[in-house]
């Protein structure tokens, strides 16, 4: 079998070295010294100014929109994983889709003035796949009608806009260390801010608002992470330039071998680095893409649909609203498998598949 990603787990004896100081220390959560150690390496290897640990990436959107006091319309993406858009619903705000781009498949910068009104309040953009937003254009925007810009780096790790960090853009950022991600901590994220006050501010928040231990500054939630995947990210950081090699041999090989499939790659924005986060493909039709997963999976090889269907139609909570481009993205999209230990022998068979199955249909 091979599934669309398996989570990458250093060799034991690395991770067993952290855990043998947890038992030592006996400190399990509450901002050990390895989730210390681990903001100061991430700090260094991201080249930020300021990160904080958290629990997961659904925590850190939902410090970002309580720490910037948003209240109104938040525009967004229809085109990314359900917690950007359950965020702004969950902080009480209202999210506007805006439709995204068919090169890029992020948001559409041309597209959002027109549904800003005066109950707007911010942009929470996606950099899909890690792919960057047009980040000027947006701040552009943003300034133009004073709004606070929020970016969902979820799938980001490591990527830089003309050699500076994607996490340094907008008023915050958030990045995901979920297990399936490229670089993780089992269960974790974190938030970016270049503002000392603002950080400050999300450290009470992260710790239920304790400003001392009988005192509180503002409201604040359990979004703290411990020991245990502190570990992992200690122990993952060491891997991560043979994690991103990897990767990145394996989706140039997709791309030897799928330059005739009938399907286009998103446009990575001509300025940033990539960090292979994903293999997607938009298939040319969605006929061709059934009959692709058909293939794949009766030789127990599986895709997924990444992401489908777009948030705008499927939402109990929320009244639908037609995004064309998204909706016809979406309906046609699929990531291949890519992770760790994938072979290279593997992206042949799967790139043969689907190709063979393209010639019979």
């Amino acid at each position: 079998m091979i599934p669309v990603t398996k989570p990458f787990l250093p060799a034991k004896e690395v991770y067993q070295k952290y855990l043998d100081g947890i038992w030592h220390r006996r400190w399990l959560t509450n901002m050990g010294p390895l989730a210390s150690e681990l903001e100061l390496k991430l700090k260094v290897h991201l080249n930020v100014k300021h990160l904080l640990f958290v629990t997961n990436g659904t925590i850190a959107l939902q410090m970002a929109i309580k720490a910037l006091n948003l209240s109104g319309e938040i525009i967004t993406t229809p085109f990314s994983f359900i917690a950007t858009t359950s965020c702004i619903v969950w902080e009480n705000c209202k999210p506007v889709f805006v439709d995204i781009d068919e090169h890029s498949l992020n948001i559409d910068p041309n597209k959002i003035e027109q549904a800003i009104t005066d109950k707007t309040t911010a942009i929470l953009a996606t950099h899909v796949y890690g792919n960057p937003c047009d980040v000027i254009a947006l701040q552009k925007i943003a300034d133009k009608h004073n709004l606070k810009i929020i970016y969902d780096g979820a799938h980001a790790f490591g990527v830089e806009v003309n050699g500076k960090s994607i996490f340094e853009y907008g008023d915050i950022s958030t990045c995901s260390l979920h297990a399936t991600k490229l670089y993780h901590s089992i269960e974790g994220g974190l938030i970016f801010t270049k503002e000392a006050d603002l950080l400050k501010k999300m450290a009470y928040i992260r710790n239920f608002g304790f400003d001392g231990p009988e005192a509180f500054s503002e409201l604040g939630i359990n979004g703290k992470n411990s020991e245990f995947h502190a570990a992992m990210g200690l122990a993952n950081l060491e891997m991560i330039t043979q994690i991103h090699e990897n990767r990145k041999k394996l989706c140039e090989r997709y791309d030897e071998k799928l330059k005739n499939f009938k399907a286009i790659k998103p446009l990575w924005r001509h300025d940033a680095s990539q960090n292979y986060a994903y293999y997607p493909v938009v298939v040319e039709s969605e006929a061709l893409l059934h009959k692709s997963i058909e293939t794949l999976t009766a030789h127990e090889i599986f895709v997924r649909r990444y992401f489908y269907p777009s948030l705008a139609s499927v939402l109990p909570y929320l009244k639908p609203v037609e995004m064309p481009v998204t909706d016809s993205i979406a309906s046609r999209v699929m990531c291949l498998p890519l992770y760790e230990d994938l072979t290279v022998e593997e992206v042949d068979l799967i790139c043969r598949l689907i190709l063979r199955n393209q010639n019979n249909s």
